[in-house]
């Protein structure tokens, strides 16, 4: 088979040794790649999951490329990476772009695993076939953006590409993230401190072998065609503007979270535009490896934070701005420097946050309580303070938000909880969840948690398909669809901004067939991301998640909209239950949430059966 290297690293990072593991034929056609070998693996090395400490040496670390990485495929150089979350205690992972996946897959490689502990703080160095675990005790306390320059330095070679953790990775602060190219992130579920846990500062990665295909030709002219089709109305928006398009057009339809989602519109948020961006703001426009579109705007501050550059997108631009009711580019561009360079999710940073400014202001913590720190919303300066502590868990502040919106909640307890906005605990990302309720199922159910992208199911919403502002049935469905393809898309790996540009299922299944060889269908690839997404449910069933685990904060049942343009809005509880109920049954899972032996079979997870399926 064509596209995958055919084989993985594995480090026993107590041991100090590695070796070499196969990929096998049945593995690519039944899992894909990426989210699919990720579910895989993390379901066979963790068979107790419930009874491993996320940042304890028992957890594992995993990273899987996709079959198009390396190739002309269109947006395709992504990686993943996999574990139990110590953020959420259930499955865990990420993806990021760059170049990092080309480059493994250049040197012969589609994954690494890692096991055990470092003695040490080190390094893994992976030049071709030639692979070092080396020290790293001279970069444990350095940013990001310090290390990946330091290594590439040490190593005599800037074609090598480095994702690495920052301090906040090394403190196991449980939004830690995973950066590669100052600009790129593993950000979701604390896979960095999972990385801290391990004493592993860094991966650097340099590859000089042609990845083959199956049909270079007939590859050249779909891609061509591919490329083409991103040039035109679907993606617009994004080459223009990048994702900060969305700010106006949530705040209209008020669905832009504000002040920690108590509003769902914000009064600055021209201000905060990416209309406003572009013109005052964005220093650079730049694309991820491979990619026809160029999403990325990359900001430079201005006045007091002259100096600070930072890519920012819609989620960290809504989460650590109007979320906290910060109104201001310059605050917010330093804020996402801030994040990427000690290395925590700006989502996640800004979530919590946002938790703590409504926790003061509601008199729930003292001024003793946050160290001093005037948290109140709209409090630059107190927002960029808090982050500091945050990443490096400083004072008692600190110390309470690197524990995640969850945990930090039930710590402060005295009503907090109701406030606290996150699923599976994992904070809830820029999407209000009582204006876009097909969004919140789709969030609710996502194996990892809060997820947007998991489903796509906000689109239906915001583009008017269904009543946003209610709940049925039929929204069940939509939910599963958007995760199937989705499962693939993530199994693939490639842009999800490209989602549009493909006509039909079948021609992810061409372009996967043209790569590797492997013969599939469009009915053939989705059976696959159904398989994909039940085990990764397995896994979850095994830490304990159930029904339970399927809502919304209460906030979403509990606190109306005020905001004009949606005001009153409230999930019904019945109307939920209704359509989870929905979801379910197009799932082939019992009203509990749990998938049935008679699904699993199905779709050949025979073991997944045995071990978790309950009788239909």
């Amino acid at each position: 088979m064509k596209g995958y290297a055919g084989k993985y690293l594995t480090v026993d990072l107590t041991r100090g040794k590695t070796s070499i593991g196969r990929v096998e034929e049945s593995m690519a056609i039944n899992y894909i790649g990426g989210y699919g070998f990720g579910a895989r693996t993390l379901y066979d090395m963790l068979p107790n999951p419930a009874q491993i400490d996320p940042l304890s040496p028992e957890n594992v670390l995993i990273w899987w490329t996709g079959p198009l990485a390396g190739t002309i495929s269109t947006a395709g150089n992504k990686y993943s990476v996999f574990a139990k979350s110590p953020l959420t205690g259930i499955f865990g992972f990420g993806i990021s772009s760059g170049l990092f996946a080309s480059e493994l897959k250049s040197a012969g490689w589609d994954g690494i695993f890692f096991t055990g502990r470092s003695e040490k703080p080190s390094y893994l160095m992976i030049d071709d076939d030639n692979v070092e675990l080396r020290d790293a005790s001279h970069l444990w306390g350095r940013t990001t953006w310090e290390t990946e320059e330091m290594i590439k330095e040490e190593l005599g070679d800037e074609s090598f590409t480095v994702a690495s953790i920052g301090p906040a990775g090394e403190k196991m602060v449980r939004l830690a993230n995973i950066t590669n190219e100052r600009n790129r992130q593993v950000g979701r579920c604390g896979l960095g401190a999972v990385m801290g846990s391990k004493n592993l500062k860094a991966v650097a990665v340099r590859g000089t072998k042609d990845v083959e295909v199956f049909d270079i030709e007939g590859l050249v002219r779909f891609i061509a065609d591919l490329n083409e089709r991103c040039q035109g109305p679907a993606t617009e928006k994004y080459r223009i503007y990048g994702t900060p398009a969305n700010i106006l057009v949530h705040n209209k339809l008020g669905c832009l979270p504000s002040y920690n989602f108590q509003r769902g519109t914000f009064e600055y948020a021209e201000e905060v535009s990416g209309e406003m961006m572009l013109k005052t703001h964005v220093k650079k426009i730049i694309a991820c490896a491979g990619c026809p579109i160029a999403c990325d705007h990359v900001n430079q501050a201005r006045e007091a934070y002259e100096g600070a550059t930072s890519s920012v997108d819609y989620e960290s631009l809504a989460l650590l701005g109007p979320n906290c009711g910060i109104g201001n580019l310059d605050i917010i561009t330093k804020a996402v420097e801030i994040c990427d360079t000690l290395g925590v999710d700006t989502i996640s940073a800004g979530n919590v946050i946002g938790w703590a400014m409504e926790c003061y202001e509601k008199g729930i913590l003292s001024k003793d309580e946050t160290d001093g720190i005037d948290l109140r919303f709209g409090n630059g300066e107190a927002l960029l303070e808090a982050l500091k502590r945050l990443c490096l868990k400083e004072g008692k502040l600190g110390s309470l938000l690197a524990e995640g919106v969850r945990r930090a909640s039930q710590i402060v307890g005295r009503g907090s909880e109701k406030f606290a906005m996150h699923c599976k605990g994992l904070e809830w990302a820029a999407y209000e969840l009582r204006s876009l309720q097909t969004s919140t199922l789709g969030f609710a159910v996502s194996n990892r948690g809060a997820d947007y992208l998991r489903s796509g199911s906000y689109q239906v919403d915001v583009k008017g398909q269904v009543d946003r502002l209610r709940l049925d049935r039929s929204r069940g469905k939509i939910v599963y669809d958007g995760e199937n393809i989705y499962a693939i898309i993530d199994s693939l790996i490639i842009c999800k901004f490209t989602r549009g540009i493909f006509k039909s299922v079948d021609e992810f299944a061409k372009l996967y067939t043209l790569v590797t060889g492997l013969s599939m269908t469009g009915d053939q690839i989705i059976k696959a991301g159904e398989r994909i997404h039940n085990l990764a449910r397995c896994f979850n069933v095994k830490c304990g998640i159930s029904r339970k685990d399927d809502y919304p904060p209460p906030r979403a049942f509990e606190d109306p909209l005020p905001d004009d343009v949606v005001k009153g809005a409230v999930i019904k509880r019945e109307e939920y239950d209704e359509a989870l109920d929905g979801y379910y049954e197009c799932r082939g899972w019992s009203r509990d949430g749990i998938p049935t032996k008679r699904k699993l079979l199905e779709l050949g997870l025979n073991k997944e059966a045995e071990e978790v399926g309950v009788e239909a």
